[in-house]
């Protein structure tokens, strides 16, 4: 146990080392973090060995629970509502325009199987959220036409579409069948529950905060801290997003008149910060850079594909 809390503050420290450098040098925090990861895995220099993939999946779900809602949470729906039919069809049809692209890049040009060429489209075709509003935010790039809301809106609400794609890949390759119902209530379910009960969660959160006083501060926001968690976990147990429903929580109750606004921004402002630094470092921590090259020339084949495909998605 004592070993444990001193490689959780020594990492962290390393982190904080990390952000300070590569604000410096111009090199995204997030690749910082990776890089450490790799440093302190396996085949890095401490060598820790870490291949539990379910643990680190489920700390990374949590994680990306406060990076999702504080990224809708500072998303002001006054920017966001001009784009916005922009962003729902970048996360619909953009999505599966970049994943059937991509399959194809894949099965022609790289002679990857035809299933495991749609997977990896599935896979790849939506916008990692933690990152771009991590670099949308650390950088403060003033972007034109209203990119950066569109972005942020965009990567926040593209996880329903991404689902279903890698959902019907991975059944399709283990022999499962599956049926259109199956399919379109899986849609469903995803969207109208995850927006929804992300909506509810937010009403009845600033009705809470509104009609209560809090005696003791910081309760209140120990209070919010509870229904972000109460926002992803009824809806992912309904067959909802979770995560689509987080971000709907935040921009709205980002968006509501709360007395406690500032020190909820300082909170979950560190929060989030220190969530990112956590799922970064387990990419890091699980990855195995002897066999990277191995899988180098495919990938950067597939990243110099994407590129220009992304721009036109930015700029349509």
């Amino acid at each position: 146990m004592t070993f444990a809390i001193l490689f959780v503050s020594i990492v962290i420290l390393a982190c904080l080392v990390g952000n300070r450098i590569s604000n410096r040098i111009g090199v995204p925090m997030l690749l910082i973090f990776i890089v450490l990861g790799m440093f302190f895995g396996s085949d890095g220099v401490i060598r820790i060995s870490f291949e539990n993939f379910e643990l680190a999946e489920q700390i990374c779900s949590i994680a990306l629970i406060f990076i999702m809602f504080y990224g809708g949470f500072g998303t002001k729906w006054s920017a966001a509502k001009p784009i916005a039919l922009r962003a729902v069809i970048l996360s619909t049809a953009g999505v599966v325009l970049t994943a059937g692209l991509t399959a194809l890049f894949c099965y022609y040009a790289l002679h990857i199987g035809l299933l495991e060429s749609l997977l990896i489209g599935s896979l790849i075709s939506s916008t990692d959220a933690a990152s771009v509003f991590s670099i949308l935010r650390s950088k403060r790039l003033n972007l034109k036409y209203r990119t950066a809301s569109l972005l942020e809106v965009e990567s926040g609400s593209n996880d329903p579409c991404s689902y279903m794609l890698t959902t019907i890949m991975l059944g399709l390759i283990s022999g499962g069948k599956i049926s259109a119902g199956a399919v379109t209530y899986t849609v469903f379910a995803q969207i109208i529950y995850g927006v929804a009960i992300g909506a509810l969660m937010a009403g009845i959160t600033i009705f809470v905060l509104k009609k209560f006083q809090v005696t003791t501060e910081g309760f209140d926001t120990i209070l919010v801290f509870a229904f972000v968690l109460l926002a992803y976990a009824v809806p992912s147990a309904v067959g909802g997003n979770g995560y689509l429903s987080a971000y709907l929580f935040g921009i709205i109750l980002g968006n509501a008149d709360l007395d406690n606004k500032k020190s909820l921004v300082h909170f979950f402002d560190g929060v989030t910060g220190l969530m990112q630094m956590l799922v970064f470092f387990l990419v890091g921590l699980l990855a195995f850079p002897s066999a990277l090259p191995a899988v180098v020339f495919p990938s950067l084949m597939i990243a110099l594909f994407l590129t220009p495909d992304l721009r036109l998605c930015v700029y349509c």
